[in-house]
C-alpha cells in the first residue's frame, strides 16, 4: 500500500529554464534520508504542463534511477486526451514506476459517464497501479463521489488524491470506498482531518520543504495519534497556507531556493514569486522551524 507522506516534487530548474537533474538528485536523496514515504514526479507541482514529451519521460526514468527502489516512485501521466494519458501510463510502466497518478480531464468537460469510461480505458490498457487525481479547483472538473465508487471496482486503480479540501466530501468517499482502494489527501491543509478520518497519507507540497516534519505528522495521523499529529500539524501550518500565496510550485520553488536547495528556476507562464509574499514566506518558514 502507498501510504503516508507523499511529497509531489518539484521539478528543479536553472535560471535560464533547463532540467537541474544535479539538484533533482540531490532532492530525491534528501526526501529519502528524511522519510518521505513515496515521491510524485512530474506532477503539478514539477510543472508537467509545461514539460516537452521528451523531459516528462526522461525525469521519471531519472528519478527511478535514482530511488532505487527504496521508495515507491508515482509518475504523473493524467491528460485531457485518453489517448495521451494512456502513451505516458504506459511510458511510466517502461521507465519503472510503481504506480501512476491521473488527473480528471481539464477544459473538456467530460460527464461522469465520461470521467469513467477515461480512466476505466487507462486501467484496462496499461498494467500499472493507477491512483485517481480530484482537483476541481485547477481542472474545472469535479470527479463525484458516486464516480470514484464505480471505478473502484477497476482493479488496477489502487487509490485517489482528493484534493478538494472538502472534508465532507473526502469522509463521503472514505465510506463508500476505503475498503476498495486509498484515500490520500490533496490539501495539505485538511490533511491531518482526512488522515484522521481515515484517510492514509497526503500528497504534500509542504514536504518539499519540510520532508521529516510531513513523515512524521502523517504517521502520527494515520496512527490516530491525534494530540501528537496536531502539535506537529500546528507548526506547518503557516506553510500549508503560505506555499498557496500564488499558484503552485511558484511559492515552494521560492522557499526551497530560500533554504539552498534549489536554483532559480521556473517556465513561464509562470514566474517567481511576487516580493510581496516574501516575509510571509520567510515567516511560515521560520515558524516550522526550517531557517
Amino acid at each position: 500500500m502507498i501510504q503516508g507522506s507523499i511529497v509531489a516534487i518539484v521539478t528543479p530548474m536553472k535560471p535560464d529554464g533547463e532540467i537541474d537533474y544535479e539538484a533533482f538528485g540531490k532532492l530525491i536523496e534528501w526526501h529519502v534520508e528524511s522519510g518521505t514515504d513515496a515521491i510524485v514526479v512530474v506532477g503539478t507541482t514539477g510543472e508537467s504542463p509545461t514539460l516537452t514529451e521528451q523531459e516528462h519521460c526522461d525525469l521519471i526514468g531519472f528519478c527511478v534511477k535514482q530511488v532505487r527502489g527504496r521508495i515507491p516512485v508515482i509518475a504523473g501521466t493524467g491528460s485531457n486526451n485518453t489517448r495521451e494519458a494512456i502513451y505516458y501510463t504506459e511510458a511510466a510502466k517502461e521507465y519503472g514506476a510503481d504506480a501512476c497518478l491521473l488527473v480528471t480531464p481539464y477544459y473538456n468537460k467530460p460527464s461522469q459517464d465520461g470521467l469513467y469510461a477515461h480512466f476505466r480505458t487507462i486501467a484496462e490498457n496499461v498494467d500499472i497501479p493507477q491512483i485517481l487525481y480530484n482537483v476541481p479547483a485547477r481542472t474545472g472538473c469535479d470527479l463525484l463521489p458516486e464516480t470514484v465508487d464505480r471505478l473502484a471496482d477497476v482493479d488496477n486503480i489502487i487509490g485517489i488524491k482528493e484534493a478538494t479540501g472538502d472534508l465532507d466530501r473526502a469522509q463521503h468517499v472514505i465510506h463508500l470506498c476505503a475498503d476498495r482502494i486509498t484515500i490520500l489527501s490533496g490539501d495539505d491543509a485538511t490533511a491531518l482531518d482526512l488522515m484522521l478520518a481515515g484517510g492514509k497519507g497526503n500528497i504534500s507540497v509542504t514536504a518539499n520543504v519540510a520532508p521529516a516534519q510531513m513523515h512524521e505528522m502523517c504517521r502520527l495521523a494515520i496512527a490516530g495519534e491525534r494530540e501528537q499529529a496536531s502539535l506537529l500539524n500546528a507548526r506547518l501550518a503557516g506553510l500549508h497556507n503560505a506555499l498557496f500565496l500564488e499558484s503552485n510550485p511558484v511559492p515552494v520553488k521560492w522557499a526551497l531556493r530560500e533554504l539552498g536547495y534549489i536554483d532559480r528556476g521556473i517556465r513561464l507562464p509562470l514566474v517567481e514569486l511576487n516580493s510581496a509574499y516574501h516575509i510571509p514566506l520567510r515567516e511560515a518558514i521560520r515558524h516550522a522551524g526550517l531557517s
